[in-house]
């Protein structure tokens, strides 16, 4: 899975290309808890994703419920 994003004026936006399931989701995981801090909204494009997994769901309602606990 390819990950791109930008952070700007307190919006994170991801850009996710690809799977995103058992054996990317950690890597998702990693890669938001290392930027969303001082994010207060973030979006997630998965408009190229071919493939969600519950593993991915899980990581993607974690940073939901993390945002707004925020």
């Amino acid at each position: 899975m390819k990950i791109d994003f930008n952070k700007s004026n307190g919006i994170l936006t991801v850009a996710l290309d690809g799977r995103l399931d058992t054996a990317s989701a950690p890597d998702f995981e990693s890669f938001l808890i290392d930027n969303i801090a001082g994010a207060d909204s973030l979006i997630i494009d998965c408009e190229k994703l071919a493939y969600v997994s519950s593993a991915g769901l899980r990581v993607i309602l974690g940073a939901q419920k993390k945002m707004r606990s925020a």
